[in-house]
């Protein structure tokens, strides 16, 4: 299976409708961009549940200083891509010369001017993004089989979140050797009777 089927439930005692955010972080040595909001469930209410997919693999894609977006392509750990410019334009393609790590992806920018962003998508949609890669530079990434989950507030998906959201998402789950599993969301509640939101994993299976 090329991905983990993941199942978030709403056990809590939350009366806010408050937003779930769901995040990787890029561990590639000198990524120094914020995490982007992957996934994030609204309107979840009590009892309800989520169902989504979570895949193993990641795409890549670039823009250019036009405006410029390329297709998304597959990624694989060690794989390096490079944005070109060729008779129609700025592409990007695939390196015949491989990432210096093998646990990473690169994305090179071998135009001979303009920045490039490189984009990293998950099912669809944006997971990590690099902006403003020089000519001659390149971006690097890497990704554990890890998720960060936590409650927010006035997020949208595919925004970079600002430093203090991140520092009240405490929660990582590790998703190594699991290939299905539920998410389950308990504490919350209303005034001073409320406790800390906590996220467990239960029925996993591997």
């Amino acid at each position: 299976m090329d991905y983990i089927k993941l199942n978030f439930i709403n056990r809590s005692n939350d009366t806010n409708n408050s937003q779930v955010v769901i995040f990787q972080k890029n561990v590639a040595q000198n990524f120094d961009e914020i995490p982007i909001a992957w996934t994030v469930i609204k309107n979840c209410g009590r009892l309800d549940n989520h169902p989504f997919n979570f895949p193993l693999s990641f795409h890549v894609s670039a823009s250019d200083s036009y405006g410029n977006y390329t297709p998304q392509f597959q990624a694989f750990n060690g794989q390096a891509f490079e944005m070109i410019k060729d008779m129609s334009g700025d592409v990007l393609q695939l390196s015949s010369t491989p990432a210096v790590s093998a646990n990473e992806v690169e994305v090179r920018n071998n135009l001979t001017n303009g920045a490039i962003d490189a984009n990293c998508y998950k099912d669809g949609k944006l997971l990590a993004k690099k902006t403003g890669v020089a000519p001659g530079q390149k971006a690097s990434f890497e990704f554990l089989s890890r998720i960060y989950i936590g409650v927010v507030s006035q997020i949208e998906e595919g925004e970079m979140m600002n430093s203090a959201i991140i520092s009240q998402i405490t929660t990582s789950i590790n998703l190594s050797g699991i290939t299905s599993a539920d998410i389950v969301m308990t504490g919350g509640g209303p005034g001073k009777n409320a406790t800390p939101f906590l996220f467990t994993l239960e029925n996993i299976n591997k």
